[in-house]
């Protein structure tokens, strides 16, 4: 196995047990969706998001492509694709960066912060530099929450036997595999 494939599964692994809830797209490891909810003191605190995240190849040193699956009102997200423009994504990606980092920073800091000089929605950028309040009520109104929960995303806690055997042939070697690197380590 490669290093960015095991990287690949490292980094996975990490979102997982960080209890965010995630949904394998296909038998791999390279596309997924995660519930990503709203960072508190925002607009969108309440919020609910599914993030589609692919991994390419060469992951970590290539960036992941992160998009927002629903609807979300923002100078930075493509109204229509739910792309992001973020630079530590698109341009300054460095591999000392992981997917944890991804949701735990970077897309919080997008939504606290929105940079209307550098907008994928044009419409937002505009309504936020002209008149800050109307585009607070805006937001407000896009995002009633009524984001669909799913079920769990994570296929840990999933039924069905294509799932359960995804678990069984993934997951548990991957723990196995972190559980020697840690026992390496010390």
């Amino acid at each position: 196995m490669s290093s960015p494939s095991k990287r690949r599964e490292m980094d996975l692994m990490k979102l997982m047990m960080s209890d965010y809830k995630v949904e394998m797209i296909n038998d791999g490891m390279q596309e997924f969706y995660v519930e990503f909810n709203g960072p508190k003191e925002s607009l969108y605190q309440g919020g609910v998001w599914k993030i589609r995240v692919a991994l390419p190849d060469a992951y970590p040193y290539k960036s992941p492509s992160i998009g927002f699956v629903n609807k979300i009102y923002h100078p930075n997200v493509d109204e229509m694709s739910g792309s992001v423009c973020l630079d530590v994504i698109n341009q300054t990606w460095s591999p000392m960066f992981d997917l944890v980092n991804v949701f735990e920073v970077f897309l919080p800091q997008l939504l606290l912060y929105p940079n209307a000089s550098d907008p994928l929605n044009g419409e937002a950028a505009a309504l936020m530099m002209r008149d800050h309040t109307a585009y607070d009520q805006r937001v407000k109104e896009i995002h009633q929450y009524k984001t669909p929960r799913q079920g769990n995303l994570c296929c840990m806690s999933r039924t069905t036997s294509t799932q359960l055997t995804l678990c069984s042939l993934v997951i548990e070697p991957l723990l196995l595999g972190l559980s020697d690197i840690l026992k390496e380590a010390s």
